[in-house]
């Protein structure tokens, strides 16, 4: 048994060479996917409703992937459609192909499978109890669903129900990554642990090379091994590549849960089978006892306006860990004295993060000792309307600007801003409000599947 899962790249829009995918396709793979989102990306996505990548990379992607598809008659599976598997990205994608289709004279049973859940369903669920928190996860009650755009992330279900219905092309809602290349060799008949450790290892398309590139992989997969081996052939994968991508998105490396189950990579071997190929062996799959459904959720916190500046004086930097808690104050009591019983301190937020002393690790720095040449300084207000945002930023700024450095006499510049305005208005902003997993009765009731001849 030899089952071939073509993966074009780590993302629809991403890219990749079409050198590399034409290469795939002359092997003859039994199935292609691609996934076309993820939560990496953060809240935004999610909670819009919009895409990460541009409609004309995607547009360029999904034109050559079913073009592909349609000269080799084999299934086109795509997951987490527009960034977050919202409804509106399903039909974002939807649009795209049907205009690819017109365009190209292509014909296909395409499935929709839309993973956006229902505010009566999940209110109903959380009452019986079926509804649990994972680690860390914020507090979730009716109020966080009626306040939150929430998605379920299917497992491979759902998508073999759209192909035992006809569908030669699949746009779906939020997916596992990993099920995606998973559900076709699962119906073949290939070996569990084999299938979705392979799969894992695809799901980034060459991510897991060396170097990493924006570009695909063949994964062969066998009766007692899986094969990895980079569609580029000026590329290469090694053991460690290999065995490395099971870390990523993983706080265990050995254990991958996915909704049906668990994979177990602890007694796996990876063997180079060439200078770019590797082979690997002795992955398990546990089926899991309770079968869940992992939620993940999205709500507006308000709108943001940035001010980004640097500060080059480090009896400046040194003094902010004591200056920043008396600005806060100042501005609180100012803006209490502008705005009046109108804005509450619980409805905005002023935030600094100095970058160059702990900006990305926060408490969780361990480098404190060393004294930077500059830092660079990001100050984001938000608040209930943009006006008021910007309102506040421009006050922030100047206020920011100036502060009284101990060591100074007089009025000095603290900040040196590269941007005239300084205030930089982002938009609505968001925050992740769900992280639980749901125990359905069955794998597809929380997906609605629509099958649409194109």
């Amino acid at each position: 048994m030899e089952i071939r899962v073509l993966a074009p790249n780590g993302a629809v829009g991403s890219g990749f060479k079409e050198a590399s995918l034409e290469r795939g396709l002359a092997l003859a793979p039994h199935v292609i996917a691609c996934d076309a989102g993820s939560t990496d990306s953060g809240p935004a996505y999610l909670g819009s409703g919009k895409a990460k990548l541009s409609r004309e990379a995607c547009k360029r992607d999904l034109r050559l992937l079913l073009k592909g598809r349609d000269r080799l008659d084999v299934p086109l599976i795509i997951g987490s459609c527009g960034t977050s598997g919202c409804d509106a990205g399903v039909d974002w994608m939807a649009e795209i192909a049907n205009e690819i289709a017109q365009e190209e004279n292509l014909h296909f049973h395409l499935a929709l499978i839309y993973a956006e859940q229902d505010e009566r369903y999940l209110k109903q669920r959380l009452e019986e109890g079926r509804i649990h928190p994972l680690n860390p996860a914020p507090a979730f009650d009716d109020s966080v669903i009626e306040r939150s755009t929430i998605v379920g992330m299917m497992g491979t279900e759902p998508l073999s129900a759209a192909l035992d219905a006809g569908a030669n092309v699949i746009l779906a809602g939020r997916a596992s990554d990993s099920a995606l290349y998973a559900v076709v060799p699962e119906r073949l008949g290939a070996p569990r642990g084999l299938t979705w450790h392979a799969a894992k290892t695809i799901e980034c398309g060459a991510a897991c090379c060396v170097p990493p590139a924006a570009d695909g992989l063949m994964a062969y997969i066998r009766d007692d091994h899986f094969e990895i081996e980079p569609l580029d052939l000026n590329a290469r994968v090694t053991p460690l590549s290999i065995a490395a991508h099971t870390l990523y998105e993983n706080a265990n490396p050995f254990l991958l849960t996915e909704p049906s189950g668990t994979v177990d990579t602890e007694h796996a071997t990876y063997t180079a089978t060439s200078e770019r190929s590797v082979r690997v062996s002795g992955s398990a799959f546990i089926p899991a006892e309770t079968y869940t459904i992992k939620l993940e959720g999205s709500e507006m916190v308000g709108y943001q306006t940035a001010v980004i500046g640097g500060i080059r004086d480090p009896k400046i930097f040194l003094a902010l860990e004591s200056l920043l808690p008396m600005a806060q104050q100042y501005f609180a009591t100012r803006i209490a004295e502008l705005f009046g019983d109108t804005l509450k301190p619980s409805d905005y937020d002023i935030h600094f993060r100095t970058y160059g002393r702990g900006a990305v690790m926060g408490p969780l720095e361990t480098d404190k000792k060393t004294v930077p040449t500059e830092v660079g300084i990001l100050i984001t207000i938000t608040a209930p309307t943009q006006e008021l945002a910007t309102k506040i930023a421009s006050f922030v700024s100047h206020v920011s600007a100036h502060l009284p450095v101990p060591g100074y006499d007089g009025l000095i510049s603290t900040i040196a801003y590269p941007f005239s305005p300084p205030e930089v208005p982002r938009g609505a902003v968001y925050r992740f409000s769900v992280n639980h997993v749901l125990v359905p009765d069955t794998p597809l009731e929380m997906f609605r599947t629509e099958m649409v001849e194109i």
